[in-house]
């Protein structure tokens, strides 16, 4: 149990994270949340959904994932830093994960929660198909049904991932509504629900919608953070001075962040992505540029327009394409816990190139931003820091984008 002046004691028993969070969601679906709630806290209670839970984590997903030292990006950051500066960095390998990212974590407690309510079908949204292909995995795993929602944007960049979906025996339906990302497949994922109540169960991909839904993916992806701080205390002894992750909704960064947070010499850094700059309008940096709203069920800061319109995101990560953040980073933003700052695509584009050539790892996107944040502020960190970096997830998904921005034809 954490203390109730701890930073990990949120959500309330509201689901507020301070102001951020709640439920706003139409009335059909209260039933079913209240129920998600009641089923959840019950779950970790019992043993034996622990148990499931641990045995498919370490045969099924692959876990722990590898705390790796990332000598090559080191080496490449001294030697254009100042004299005494450039951290020792490392990646936490969640791209080696089973589906190549963090989604699976949360896919494989949300399943098993689905199977405990006796649901049949399964739906989830997805942006850039890592979490799709999650779902997907788990939903064959267990021999259910499963519909994926996906704008028609993000297929059309994303295909092996739409493939593998496929593959796996999902129906992937295209959204063809307002910007084609998705926001837009969530809003439709939110829809079906709705219509279908009594066999259905929302696999939600991050850490946002209505309570409790920010606070479970977080402990299901927390998984991250607790092996990241025994790893990282089993290799220098002591605890990393800052933590990097890539931010969109923000499973992947809560997840390392909140093992965390009631360590005051830990600071944190989560990256939006800033697109063509945070001085235009196509970015999807939700902290940097917007304020608070409500959207998909929660309330959060949000991209909008000077009428409270949702306004349009953009990013190179279709990952990161999403005009709001989980309600928790709200919180921790203006609590001042966690800082927060935004990568463009060139920036991301850059720093995914310098990894695959000097570490022979190919990042996706997502992380790509976090490594260039790590490329940005090098030279200001001394050599005996350290950083530690969520590899969220790995690059296979991303060449076709990657490749069209470079002018390399595949």
């Amino acid at each position: 149990m954490n203390a109730p002046n701890s930073l990990r004691a949120q959500p309330d028993a509201t689901g507020h994270f301070g102001d951020f969070g709640g439920r706003y969601v139409a009335e059909t679906l209260m039933p079913l949340i209240l129920e998600l709630e009641r089923e959840y806290r019950a779950a970790k209670q019992d043993d034996g959904f622990a148990a499931e839970l641990s045995g498919l984590m370490t045969h099924y997903v692959g876990r722990p994932s590898p705390l790796y030292y990332a000598e090559g990006l080191t080496e490449a950051l001294r030697r254009d830093a100042p004299e005494g500066f450039g951290p020792k960095i490392y990646f936490k390998r969640e791209e080696l994960n089973h589906t190549g990212a963090h989604k699976i974590n949360n896919c494989v407690g949300q399943i098993l929660l689905a199977r405990r309510m006796g649901r049949k079908r399964i739906i989830a949204e997805t942006g850039a198909g890592q979490h799709g292909v999650a779902t997907a995995t788990v939903a064959a795993r267990f021999g259910l049904p499963c519909t994926i929602f996906m704008g028609a944007r993000d297929i059309e960049r994303q295909q092996p991932n739409v493939f593998r979906m496929k593959l796996l025996g999902a129906e992937v339906r295209p959204v063809t509504s307002g910007a084609q990302t998705l926001k837009d497949a969530m809003n439709e994922a939110l829809r079906d629900w709705v219509a279908n109540v009594h066999d259905t169960f929302y696999l939600i991909g991050t850490a946002a919608g209505p309570h409790p839904y920010p606070e479970l993916v977080r402990d299901f992806q927390s998984v991250i953070g607790t092996e990241a701080k025994a790893q990282i205390m089993a290799a220098e002894g002591r605890l990393p001075d800052l933590l990097v992750a890539a931010v969109g909704g923000g499973s992947n960064a809560i997840g390392l962040f909140h093992p965390f947070l009631d360590d005051p010499e830990v600071q944190m850094l989560g990256v939006e992505a800033a697109g063509h700059g945070l001085d235009t309008t196509s970015h999807a940096a939700s902290l940097t540029g917007g304020r608070p709203g409500v959207l998909h069920g929660n309330r959060t800061y949000l991209l909008q327009d000077e009428d409270g319109q949702i306004a349009e995101a953009h990013s190179i990560s279709a990952g990161l394409d999403y005009p709001g953040i989980g309600p928790e980073h709200s919180w921790l933003h203006e609590t001042g816990r966690v800082r927060y700052e935004g990568v463009t695509d060139t920036e991301a584009l850059d720093a995914f190139q310098l990894c695959c050539r000097v570490e022979g790892i190919i990042p996706a996107l997502e992380c790509s931003h976090a490594i260039a944040a790590i490329v940005r502020s090098a030279k200001n960190w001394r050599r005996d820091q350290i950083i530690l970096l969520n590899l969220s997830g790995r690059g296979d998904k991303d060449i076709f984008t990657v490749a069209g921005a470079m002018g390399v034809r595949i």
